[in-house]
C-alpha cells in the first residue's frame, strides 16, 4: 500500500503550499492568514518510482482550550496517528518559537517518524536557516521553500527512503477477487466480513472507531477463493489514549488501492452522507469495480427506504453502472446475490476483449450516433482495441479525435459497457489521433 505522509505544524507555516506542490494540485486553499485549513485534506503524490498519500492538516495550537482550534488539533493528531511518516513544518523567518517546542514534544510522545522541514528559507544560507531548529531533537532539519520548490525533492527523498518503490501491482490479476469493504463507521463492515467468512474474524460492536491497519481475510465460498479487505477494525472499548475521529478516510483509500472490487456499504437508517459520496468518488477515480450494498435494510422504515432510494439516484448517480443490493449483514440476508455481483464486477474489470469485436462495437456506436462536428470538421473514428484491464481501457484511433467532446466519450463508455455486458466496472475510453504525413510540409508552388 502507498505510504501516508502527514504535514503538521503551527498555523501559517506553509503546510498547504507544500501539500499543493507534492500533489501537483491546487486542492488546498492557500492564504497568508492562520487557520485557513481546518479539516484533514488528502491527495496523491509521486516522487520518482514512489507513490504516496499526503495529508494536509490545520495548524496545531498547543494550549488551545476551546473553539475551532481544539477540533483542528484533533484532526492533526488523527493524521499523525494514520501516517507512516510525518513532516513537521516550521518557519525559518519566524525562527524557533515556544509552539514549535510544544509540538515537537507531542510528536515525541506519539512515537511518530518525523522529518523537520524549515520552510520559507529562500534567499537564506541553508546552514543558518536550520541552525536553531536542531534544538528540537528530531534529527537533522531540512531547509526548503515550498512556494518556490527549493529543497522539496531532497526532503521527500529522505521522508520516503524507508519505503519501497511502486511495483505497479495494482494492475496485476491476482487470480481471485480482492474485495475491499469500505464505508463509514458503524455501517456494519466488520459484521459483513464475519457473515461472509462464517466466523468472528474481526472485532465488531456497536461503536464507531478507526483502525491502524486494513485486515486481509482470505476465505472460500462455493468453491471460489476471495480476499476480503476490512477497514473497520474498531478499537476495543477503553482504548482511547489518543484522540480518534469517527471516520478515517485514509484506510478506505488504501483498501481501495489494494482491491479489484469495492463493496461500498451504506446504512439504510442514516442514508447517503457526504463521506459516502467522497469514498464513492475515489472508487470511480481509481477505476475500481464496485458493488453498492445498503445494510440494515430489515431495520429501516418505509420512509427511510424511500429516502435512501432517492438519495442514491441524486447523490451517487455517477455509480449507476454498479449493482445495488439491500442486505442485512447481522441476519445474513442478501449475501449470496451480493457475492454474485462481486464475481460479475470482477469478471468485467478483468475482461479481455478482442480487437475485431471492439472495432465492430465502435463502428456500431458511430452508426447509431456519429460524433458532432467541430466547426467544419467531423472527427473520424476508425478502429479500436483494448489497452488494459482493471478497469477495461479502450483505445480509439482516428482523425481529429482531439475535437471529440466529453459527452461523446461518455456515450462510448456506456455503449461499450452495454455491448460487452461489463457490469459493475468503470470504463476508460482514450483517443489517439493518427499523424498527418503532410503536416508541416510546404505546398509546392505551381509553375
Amino acid at each position: 500500500m502507498k505510504p501516508v505522509v502527514a504535514l503538521v505544524g503551527r498555523p501559517n507555516v506553509g503546510k498547504s503550499t507544500l501539500f499543493n506542490r507534492l500533489t501537483r494540485s491546487r486542492d488546498a486553499i492557500v492564504h497568508d492568514v492562520p487557520g485557513v485549513t481546518r479539516d484533514r485534506h488528502y491527495g496523491e503524490g509521486r516522487l520518482g518510482g514512489k507513490a504516496f498519500i499526503a495529508i494536509d492538516t490545520g495548524g496545531l495550537e498547543p494550549g488551545a482550550a476551546q473553539g475551532i482550534f481544539v477540533e483542528m488539533a484533533r484532526q492533526a493528531e488523527q493524521a499523525i496517528a494514520e501516517a507512516d511518516a510525518v513532516i513537521f513544518l516550521v518557519d525559518a523567518r519566524a525562527g524557533l518559537v515556544p509552539a514549535d517546542r510544544a509540538i515537537a514534544q507531542k510528536l515525541r510522545t506519539m512515537k511518530a517518524t518525523v522529518q523537520v522541514a524549515v520552510n520559507k528559507a529562500e534567499g537564506m544560507p541553508p546552514e543558518s536557516a536550520v541552525a536553531e531548529f536542531h534544538e528540537l531533537g528530531l534529527g537533522a532539519p531540512a531547509a526548503l521553500s515550498a512556494a518556490h520548490g527549493e529543497g522539496v525533492r531532497e526532503l521527500m527523498d529522505v521522508a520516503l527512503s524507508p519505503f519501497p518503490e511502486d511495483t505497479g501491482q495494482e494492475d496485476l490479476d491476482p487470480g481471485h477477487p480482492r474485495v475491499a469493504v469500505v464505508g463509514r463507521p458503524n455501517v456494519g463492515k466488520s459484521t459483513l466480513v464475519n457473515a461472509l467468512v462464517g466466523e468472528e474474524r474481526v472485532i465488531a460492536f456497536d461503536q464507531p472507531g478507526t483502525t491502524r491497519d486494513a485486515i486481509e481475510v482470505p476465505f472460500e465460498r462455493a468453491g471460489r477463493r476471495y480476499t476480503l479487505i476490512d477497514t473497520a477494525g474498531v478499537r476495543r472499548r477503553g482504548k482511547t489514549d489518543t484522540p480518534v475521529e469517527l471516520f478515517s478516510i485514509v484506510k478506505a483509500l488504501q483498501a481501495i488501492e489494494a482491491a479489484n472490487v469495492a463493496i461500498l456499504l451504506l446504512d439504510a437508517l442514516d442514508g447517503v452522507t457526504e463521506q459516502d459520496a467522497h469514498v464513492a468518488g475515489y472508487i470511480l477515480e481509481r477505476g475500481r469495480a464496485v458493488v453498492v450494498a445498503v445494510n440494515k435494510w430489515d431495520a429501516a422504515s418505509k420512509e427511510a427506504r424511500s429516502r435512501i432510494k432517492a438519495e442514491l439516484r441524486w447523490k451517487l448517480g455517477f455509480l449507476s453502472f454498479a449493482e445495488l443490493h439491500t442486505i442485512s449483514a447481522k441476519q445474513g440476508k442478501g449475501l449470496g446475490p451480493l457475492l454474485r455481483s462481486v464475481d460479475a464486477a470482477y469478471a468485467a474489470a478483468m475482461a479481455r476483449l478482442s480487437t475485431p469485436k471492439v472495432t465492430r462495437a465502435l463502428l456500431a456506436a458511430v452508426e447509431r450516433q456519429a460524433p458532432p462536428k467541430s466547426g467544419m470538421i467531423r472527427p473520424k473514428l476508425r478502429y479500436a482495441h483494448q489497452g488494459g484491464i482493471n478497469p477495461p481501457r479502450i483505445i480509439v484511433h482516428g482523425n481529429a479525435l482531439d475535437r471529440v467532446p466529453d459527452s461523446y466519450k461518455r456515450y462510448l463508455e456506456g455503449f461499450f459497457r452495454d455491448k460487452f455486458a461489463l457490469v459493475g466496472t468503470p470504463m476508460r475510453v482514450e483517443f489517439r489521433t493518427g499523424r498527418n504525413p503532410y503536416a508541416g510540409k510546404a505546398k509546392k508552388k505551381r509553375r
